[in-house]
């Protein structure tokens, strides 16, 4: 393939997440081997200084991005321009900026804003689809799921609603990338045209290594929130103490809850670490026995499971959504009953007394990495969908 000119679009969260590395990934990748990549990005940071109903009307439509997409594809011609997140400040209006200068669309659906208002089919706990197929989320509104707001929640719903109406999702973008086959159902199922939904994975670059699994230890990764499904591995740690050590990795909002049950409780065996830097978070996964992953929600593709998968590091993960597909029972991992900590201590008790098996999963593991969520393959991957819509000779 002849080396491309490609508009990356992004629009950064007020809190940094995957879809930021993501974003930041695909970009070294295709750099590292020759395409020209241009950036537009804007931040939710500037929400701060917007009213409800100004942000509402921004969500829909940007003069402000529509103008400026257009000015640099006008300037500097890309071959394709392609979207990791628009909301809510870039918004839907840079879609037809491409539009009006002829370029084609690509659009990386990391979660589910076009399917449900909060994004993660989740509400009270549980995983929600009340709003998935329904042309206005209404049930949304009324739950108030976006920012705990019936207002803002509906001015997410207006905006994809609207757009629907006017044929964007289905006209303007020429592919869309799904992270899994799970996510491409759920999208077919919410009335995206199936054949513009390609399923192409995350990716680690580069190579962390193998580990060697020398800390007796199992580890969770993520963050510290009702949906991630912490304090059910904590309920499962309250039984499991001290049979093995559980380090934590991570913030957000149920810090101090976790903390409390961890003194509350006398978990000597659970060691909170917090944030830590990334290398130090690689080293760990590189020594730990198993990686917990306990997640109560659908999920699209944790990049930590790639990168346990490339350190060579099994996972015991709740049976929901995607995981199904990414991890393989017995060969890289193990499922329990999501929100089960019982199930939990059973599958966390079967790893403990069965290291042969586990070193066969770590080993099994990382061949899958080197296989499908690698530096070569996925930079494979991403010029396969982008075939899709160019004509190149």
């Amino acid at each position: 393939m002849k080396k491309l000119q490609v508009l990356l679009v992004h629009n950064f969260y007020q809190q940094s997440g995957g879809e930021d590395m993501v974003f930041a990934a695909e970009k070294n990748l295709l750099a590292a081997r020759g395409h020209e990549v241009i950036e537009y990005t804007d931040n939710n940071f500037r929400l701060d200084a917007m009213n409800s109903f100004s942000a509402a009307l921004n969500t829909i439509w940007s003069d402000a991005s529509y103008r400026s997409i257009r000015k640099i594809i006008s300037s500097s011609r890309p071959d394709i321009v392609h979207f990791h997140n628009t909301f809510l400040m870039i918004s839907p209006s840079a879609y037809y900026a491409c539009r009006e200068e002829g370029v084609p669309i690509i659009q990386t659906l990391h979660n589910y804003r076009l399917l449900c208002p909060l994004a993660t089919f989740y509400r009270n706990s549980k995983v929600c689809e009340d709003c998935l197929g329904k042309f206005f989320a209404l049930p949304g509104i009324y739950h108030a799921c976006y920012r705990d707001s019936r207002l803002q929640t509906a001015g997410v719903s207006v905006m994809v609603s609207l757009h629907k109406i006017l044929g964007t999702w289905n006209s303007l973008v020429n592919a869309y990338i799904v992270l899994t086959d799970f996510s491409r159902q759920k999208f077919i199922q919410g009335g995206l045209p199936a054949s513009k939904i390609i399923v192409k994975p995350n990716f680690i670059a580069p190579d962390p290594g193998f580990g060697n699994a020398s800390g007796g230890f199992a580890l969770f990764v993520g963050r510290l929130s009702t949906e991630k499904g912490i304090l059910t591995m904590l309920k499962a740690w309250k039984i499991l103490s001290p049979h093995i050590p559980l380090k934590i990795i991570g913030d957000g909002p149920l810090r101090s809850e976790v903390l409390q049950f961890i003194e509350d409780n006398s978990l000597k065996s659970v060691e909170y670490l917090g944030a830590v830097h990334h290398d130090q978070v690689l080293s760990l996964m590189k020594d730990a026995n198993f990686l917990v992953f306990p997640s109560e929600c659908y999920e699209g593709f944790p990049l930590v499971i790639a990168e346990a998968f490339a350190c060579g590091l099994p996972i015991i993960s709740s049976a929901l959504g995607g995981m199904l597909e990414i991890i393989q029972d017995k060969i890289t991992g193990m499922f329990f009953a999501h929100g089960d900590a019982n199930d939990l201590v059973e599958k966390v008790v079967w790893a403990i007394d069965h290291p042969s098996e586990i070193s066969q999963m770590r080993l099994n593991a990382r061949k899958i990495y080197v296989e499908k969520y690698s530096e070569e393959i996925a930079y494979k991957n991403i010029l396969r969908v982008y075939e899709t819509v160019l004509d190149l000779p």
